[in-house]
């Protein structure tokens, strides 16, 4: 029951920062949409930046459970960063509070923020890092240094995040320009 409760909550919040954000968002909000006392919401979080924090390593959860049953579901490194890619940038337009709390300069301040960001990033080029030794070993990618050639597509990548976010036509562009991207990676790493 304990945890259900702590789970709607964070829920509830997911939805109240993603229209509001950070700063506009109250616990007396996120209590009312709760349908629990604000009292009650202080016996699960602490401050609203606690309860941001949960709403975050949540949708950080999901957005790497949905890469993994992705790229897993590719056979080879090349498809696989494909994959990555296009799950990745899908899932910050739909989890715009993980990626406000990556970009938004007011959160900054917050260390919290600092470590999801670091843990994120250190994720990321692990796991790209991997798909690219897996492609080296296999011989689809010629030999180079797998972890500058995962900071890179991790750049790329950062690059393309804010016109995502911005687009109106998300599926037509977006996917355009990623492929863009990937044919010139691809042409630079494939044997």
């Amino acid at each position: 029951m304990k945890s259900e409760v702590k789970e709607n909550i964070i829920t509830v919040a997911q939805d109240i920062f993603m229209r509001y954000g950070f700063r506009k968002t109250t616990m007396d909000e996120i209590a009312y949409a709760a349908r629990k006392g604000k009292s009650s919401l202080y016996y699960y979080f602490k401050s609203k930046e606690e309860v941001f924090q949960a709403v975050v390593e949540k949708e950080t959860s999901v957005l790497r459970s949905e890469i993994v049953a992705k790229v897993g579901e590719s056979s080879s490194a090349k498809e696989k960063l494909r994959s990555y890619i296009f799950v990745r940038m899908e899932g910050f337009k739909n989890w715009g509070n993980f990626y406000v709390a990556l970009k938004d300069e007011y959160l900054s301040n917050y260390d919290f923020i600092e470590k999801i960001r670091r843990r994120y990033d250190e994720s990321e080029v692990n796991s790209i890092t991997q798909i690219i030794k897996d492609g080296i070993d296999s011989g689809e990618f010629k030999g180079l240094n797998a972890e500058l050639t995962a900071k890179t597509v991790l750049i790329a990548m950062k690059g393309l995040e804010v016109p995502l976010i911005v687009e109106k036509d998300l599926e037509t562009n977006f996917r355009k320009e990623i492929d863009a991207m990937l044919e010139i990676l691809f042409h630079g790493i494939c044997t």
